[in-house]
């Protein structure tokens, strides 16, 4: 979208509404993540049972379209950089759209296994260019909560998945599962061209002029001409190569990141919204629609404790939420682990699952996207969150691959899976002595000021 096509502001005049409406907009990409990933979760009771699939296969099954995310953001590096966030977005809402239609027309394992992969691009894709676009759009006052708006859409797309599910759980329609992806990944691709250029990568092609009017627009003319000054000066600093990822200064970022994501997605509790119906029926569920009801009552829930991350992102720093939140999704594991050993009434599961499902929401799955999208020097923050974004997937796969095994090996070898979450709860105690040691606090800061942080440790090597 040119300039000439942003609403006409009045001197000095910031736009909060026309902020929210393009972060609305961004956010369905999110929203796409959420509900792409999520409807294998119903699916897959009734996939196993048409295709006989084994431990291993269900784990490959259920990962085909993890194991695509990583495709995503390796190419949004160059996509992103080369043709800006919002053709890159509208990129990936094509590949959603190709994968709800191939997977609702699949006609075995392979070809479904295939077309997954192919919505795991758009998954990668998005979930990086989408969070990355908000953050360079918004005033670093109303950042982390704007960010959380995507988190909040990925939530709503999970949620929205599992209702879906649940409707066509009677009769065992999974082809239909996966078609109704169509109709939202066909409203973000309209949606997209509405947005304005992110001004960053205006600004880092060149079109001052364009990025200054997109960011009067949201900012105010003096506010956005002094975060125009604090842009074109970072610039000036950073050479904005790949090399420059493991500078001294930078690459302390560039690890801080990486961490943090993949201990976003192997911590167990992705696990637990991933294979809700079949934990359900382990715990003695044994009817599929009954077991996918339940994960209804859990995405619910979780939406909630979503929502209400946008309160505890404004009035609490970075680093205390994701103490705190680790700690208790480790609680809420430990009940999951006393739930299978010694064979507590399933109302228990329901409970570690609201627990661990909760403070995740809350705490590292808002705020794992929120200190990705801003940690990083604007010169280089596409291709450190692409880096960022792909190991974070490739972790996730791994542990969506392992975790049927490695729930198989514990019941067969202790006649329950309860040592599984035993695990889960010692990651998480990790992630909250990582957060406690390593993360600076950076609520309420500029992009430029946080990215001028890392380059001045780099200066001072």
């Amino acid at each position: 979208m040119t300039a000439s096509t942003n609403p006409p502001i009045a001197e000095g005049q910031a736009s909060i509404r026309y902020l929210y409406l393009i972060t609305l907009v961004a956010a369905v990409g999110g929203f796409l993540f959420g509900y792409d990933l999520s409807l294998i979760s119903g699916a897959i009771i009734f996939l196993k049972t048409e295709w006989n699939l084994s431990p291993f296969w269900l784990g490959a099954v259920t990962g085909s379209a993890i194991l695509g995310c990583p495709f995503g953001p390796l190419a949004g590096a160059w996509l992103a950089d080369r043709f800006g966030r919002n053709k890159t977005l509208i990129f990936a809402s094509v590949l959603f759209i190709a994968s709800a239609v191939g997977c609702a027309l699949a006609l075995g394992v392979w070809d479904f296994s295939f077309w997954r992969f192919v919505g795991g691009v758009g998954v990668g894709l998005a979930s990086t260019i989408s969070p990355m676009y908000i953050a360079e759009v918004s005033p670093a006052l109303l950042r982390g909560r704007l960010v959380v708006i995507n988190q909040l859409a990925i939530v709503i797309g999970l949620s929205l998945s599992v209702y879906v599910t649940y409707l066509f759980s009677f009769g065992g329609h999974w082809r239909w599962m996966f078609a109704t992806m169509a109709l939202p990944a066909a409203a973000f691709l309209s949606g997209l061209f509405l947005l304005p250029r992110s001004p960053r990568w205006l600004a880092a092609r060149g079109h001052d002029a364009e990025a200054l009017q997109v960011l009067t627009t949201i900012n105010g003319r003096e506010q956005a001409e002094r975060e125009m000054r604090e842009i074109r000066t970072e610039l000036g600093e950073a050479s904005g190569g790949f090399r420059e990822l493991f500078a001294p200064g930078v690459r302390l970022a560039v690890l801080i990141g990486v961490v943090i994501m993949i201990f976003q997605q192997i911590n167990g509790v992705n696990m637990i919204l991933l294979y809700a119906p079949t934990i359900f029926m382990e715990a003695g569920i044994s009817k599929a629609p009954d077991a996918i009801l339940n994960s209804v009552y859990l995405m619910s829930w979780i939406t909630l404790c979503t929502i209400v991350a946008f309160w505890l992102t404004a009035r609490f720093g970075r680093r205390p939420i994701l103490i705190w939140g680790t700690i208790a999704m480790a609680a809420g594991h430990v009940l999951m682990f006393l739930r299978f050993t010694y064979s507590l009434p399933p109302l228990v599961t329901l409970a570690g699952m609201f627990v661990a499902a909760g403070a995740f929401t809350l705490t590292l799955a808002p705020l794992g996207w929120v200190i990705l999208s801003e940690i990083f020097p604007n010169r280089v923050r596409n291709k450190a969150m692409s880096l960022a974004t792909m190991l974070m997937f490739t972790a996730s796969y791994i542990t969506v691959n392992l975790f049927p095994m490695v729930l198989d090996k514990f019941k067969g070898a202790y006649g329950n899976p309860g040592g599984t979450f035993l695990i889960f709860a010692g990651i998480c105690l990790a992630c909250s002595l990582f957060v406690w040691r390593m993360l600076p606090e950076t609520k309420d800061k500029t992009l430029e000021e946080i990215g001028g942080h890392w380059l001045h440790l780099d200066q001072r090597k």
